[in-house]
């Protein structure tokens, strides 16, 4: 009767190891879904800013038009039902976009001292700071999610349950390379 307790004992310990690595699992994820949230978060208010300086900003830049409008034109094609990689796109090509226009700031004396133009950029510089904030809290969520479904014992449980592994946030080769305001203007 004594082994028998033993047996259940075990039994009961083992399930509740399971039980406990598989909701580590859960928790990892739903941690990593938080941080792209934040990511999403960061990206709209970005989103937002695009129309207050694209309307200040047009005044002075009457050549620029062509870069104007397509911002205008990527930021109507950013919606709700967009997956997250698709999303990620949009955003990036706006980034893109969104560098250009403030390098050409850089000819409007008198738009770099107008004092709605200096508000926006500042709120735009503290937003580029909380995104970049937002994606390295986000590698870091996923490269903890990444080690708990890769490192034995809980990888069991990942695999029986179909946990896979995700990417971290990363920057395309092209937007490691230093800008050169000269070549910008040259187009």
């Amino acid at each position: 009767m004594k082994n028998e307790y033993y047996i259940i004992g075990g039994i009961v310990l083992f399930i509740m190891f399971i039980i406990g690595l598989y909701n580590r699992l859960i928790v990892r994820k739903n941690e990593v879904s938080n941080a792209f949230g934040s990511i999403d978060v960061m990206l709209k208010k970005r989103f937002d800013l695009l129309p207050n300086l694209v309307e200040v900003t047009k005044q002075y830049m009457n050549h620029e038009k062509n870069l104007l409008t397509e911002i205008t034109a990527l930021r109507s094609q950013v919606d709700k039902n967009l997956s997250a990689d698709e999303k990620v796109q949009k955003y990036n090509s706006l980034q893109k976009h969104s560098d250009t226009l403030m390098l050409n700031v850089e000819n409007y004396p008198e738009l770099k001292s107008n004092q709605n133009f200096l508000d926006l950029q500042k709120t735009w510089n503290t937003t580029e700071e909380q995104i970049s904030a937002s994606r390295r809290y986000f590698n870091t969520t996923v490269t903890d999610y990444n080690n708990v479904i890769q490192i034995f014992p809980s990888n069991l449980i990942a695999n029986l349950f179909n946990f896979k592994e995700l990417n971290v946030f990363e920057v395309t080769e092209k937007e490691r390379v230093n800008v050169n305001a000269q070549d910008l203007f040259a187009k």
